[in-house]
C-alpha cells in the first residue's frame, strides 16, 4: 500500500519536540530524512549526553544546530514543558522520555513514576495550557510491560493489563492519562505498545547489550565470564530502526488509535547468549541448575556463563509475545517488519 500523503505543513512548520534516547535517535534520524524539524529536549548534565545524536548536527564537532535543535528540559518540570511547547509550537510531539530500565526501577520507585507516569501528564497539559489541542498530534511510548503477569498469549490490545513493575505501573498511568486527554480533548493522542526493541545504540546495563558487548570482549581475549539473571525469561526483541517508523505511521492515520507494534516471535535469554556466541565460533552448553547454572564453552572447557540473583526482578515477567497480525490490520499493511 502507498504511505500517507505528505504533511499539509509547510517545512519550517514540521517541528516536533522529541524525547528519549535509544528510540529518539533514529527517530531523529528518520524524521530529519523526511525534511522535518526535529526539537529535542534534553536533561543537563555534567557531562556530554548527546553522543548517539552528535552525527546529526550540521557541524558535530562544533555541535552546531541545523534542522535539529535541542532545548533545555526535563518531564518532571512542567513549567520549562509549557515554555518549550509555546516557543516551538509542533504539529506532532513523540513522548519517548523515560526511565526505562525495568530492574532498577523497582529501586528508583518514586522517580520512575514521577519521569514515566506525571511526566506524561505533565506533557498532556503543557498541550492543553498552550492552546494547540486542537493542532497537536501526540505520541506516547508505551511498553509491553503493561501486560506483565501475562492474561492471554499472545497478547493484542484488548488484553487486560497487569504490570509487574514500578515501571509498568507508572506506564499504565500514562497509557490511561493519554486516553483520558484524548477521549476529554477530544486531542490526537495515541499508545504505541512496543514491545522489545533493541539496537548497538541501546544502553550497556540492559541485557542483550550486556551479552553482546561481553561476548565481544571475551572473543578479543578482554574478559572470561559475565554474569545474568533468569536465563528462561522470554521477549519478542525487535529493532528500534524499524519501530520508529511504526511510531510515524501511527500519527498519520485519520483517526487516533492505540497499536501494539512487535515481531510475533519470541526468543528467551538462554537462546539470545547462544546465538551470540555461535557468532565468535563458540557453543556454549549448560550444567547445573537456578542459582548454579553456568554455561561453559563446549571448545575450550571454559565458564563463560554464570547466573546472579542480583539480576532477578522482585516479580519476574516470564514471557511477552504478540501476534504481528495485529500490526499488519491495524495499520493497513503500511509497516513491515524486517526479520
Amino acid at each position: 500500500d502507498p504511505l500517507p500523503p505528505p504533511s499539509p505543513f509547510p517545512p519550517d512548520m514540521r517541528r516536533k519536540p522529541q524525547a528519549g534516547i535509544l528510540d529518539g535517535s533514529y527517530l531523529a534520524e528518520f524524521l530529519l530524512a523526511k525534511g522535518y524539524e526535529v526539537h529535542g529536549i534534553l536533561r543537563r548534565s555534567s557531562s556530554f549526553n548527546t553522543g548517539r545524536i552528535e552525527h546529526l548536527y550540521q557541524n558535530p564537532q562544533t555541535h552546531t544546530e541545523g534542522n535539529l535543535k535541542l532545548h533545555y528540559g526535563d518531564l518532571t518540570d512542567s513549567t520549562c514543558l509549557v515554555k518549550i511547547i509555546n516557543q516551538v509550537k509542533p504539529t506532532e510531539i513523540y513522548n519517548l522520555g523515560a526511565q526505562s530500565h525495568v530492574k532498577i526501577s523497582f529501586d528508583l520507585a518514586e522517580y520512575t513514576a514521577n519521569v514515566d507516569g506525571v511526566g506524561t501528564l505533565r506533557l498532556l497539559d503543557a498541550i492543553k495550557t498552550c492552546g494547540l489541542t486542537n493542532s497537536v498530534k501526540f505520541y506516547q511510548a508505551s511498553t509491553s510491560e503493561l501486560y506483565g503477569k501475562v492474561q492471554e498469549i499472545p497478547q493484542k490490545e484488548t488484553t487486560p493489563f497487569y504490570p509487574r513493575s514500578p515501571y509498568g505501573a507508572a506506564k499504565l498511568y500514562a497509557y490511561w492519562i493519554v486516553v483520558n486527554f484524548r477521549e476529554a480533548y477530544n486531542m490526537f493522542a495515541v499508545n504505541g505498545i512496543l514491545f522489545n526493541h533493541e539496537s548497538p545504540r541501546r544502553g550497556a546495563n540492559f541485557v542483550t547489550r550486556k551479552i553482546s558487548r561481553s561476548v565481544a570482549k571475551i572473543h578479543l581475549g578482554q574478559l572470561e565470564c559475565f554474569s545474568l539473571g533468569n536465563l528462561d525469561s522470554k521477549r519478542d526483541w525487535g529493532h528500534a530502526n524499524d519501530y520508529v517508523e511504526a511510531m510515524w505511521l501511527m500519527l498519520q492515520q485519520e483517526e487516533p488509535e492505540d497499536f501494539i507494534i512487535a515481531t510475533g516471535e519470541v526468543h528467551s535469554v538462554r537462546e539470545f547468549v547462544e546465538r551470540a556466541f555461535r557468532h565468535v565460533g563458540k557453543t556454549i552448553v549448560w550444567e547445573g541448575k537456578d542459582e548454579k547454572e553456568v554455561g561453559r564453552c563446549q571448545e575450550t572447557g571454559v565458564v563463560h556463563v554464570k547466573v546472579d540473583p542480583k539480576y532477578f526482578r522482585p516479580t519476574e515477567v516470564v514471557s511477552q509475545v504478540s501476534p504481528t497480525i495485529c500490526v499488519y490490520t491495524h495499520l493497513h499493511s503500511l509497516f513491515l517488519f524486517v526479520s
